[in-house]
């Protein structure tokens, strides 16, 4: 952090107590890293060419279909060093899920190709401790696709535990933003 002012590095330093409180909220699906909107951080814009936000997600995405994740599309991450996607349930109570974690996205990447990882790219242990993408299946709940630009690389290996990937995104986000899918077709 070097070439950061003081009060750069003192506003971050501040938002890591929120960012783990965040973290915590997510066993229960109140949120997931980053689950409020603080004002320090700046909002990326996330769209996908199969579904708009509010809208049901495609089944073929579901585990009712074979399609793998949907393709996204970012905008918004200029100055990250990484970037880190996070799809999680918006569920109540203990059936809360993380559908998928996936960081060290190089930062000129824009978009995620259906059923694929970037190039590059490492993913994280899901809630089921599956590495990579477990299709949602409540037909009730929202899906939230959140995109995380970050200020450093992660020193996280391929397939590292949930708690220490969702904290360690938390940490390090300048930028967030989030496509909801409600329900599943």
């Amino acid at each position: 952090m070097g070439s950061l002012t003081k009060s750069v590095r003192t506003r971050r330093a501040a938002l890591i107590p929120a960012a783990v409180a965040a973290l915590t909220a997510s066993a229960s699906g109140c949120g997931i890293v980053g689950g409020g909107s603080p004002a320090d951080l700046d909002v990326i814009s996330v769209s996908s060419p199969q579904f708009r936000d509010g809208d049901p997600l495609p089944s073929g995405y579901s585990c009712k279909g074979d399609l793998g994740n949907p393709p996204l599309r970012w905008s918004g991450t200029s100055g990250a060093k990484s970037v880190a996607l996070v799809v999680d349930d918006n569920a109540a109570g203990d059936k809360a899920m993380v559908h998928w974690v996936v960081f060290n996205i190089d930062p000129n990447t824009t978009e995620l190709a259906e059923n694929g990882t970037p190039r590059g790219a490492r993913q994280g242990q899901t809630t089921s401790g599956k590495v990579g993408y477990v299709p949602p299946c409540q037909p009730n709940d929202s899906y939230r696709f959140t995109v995380y630009a970050l200020n450093e690389e992660l020193d996280l290996p391929q397939g590292a535990p949930l708690s220490e990937s969702l904290a360690t995104i938390a940490s390090h986000t300048i930028a967030r933003g989030r496509l909801t899918a409600a329900d599943i077709e």
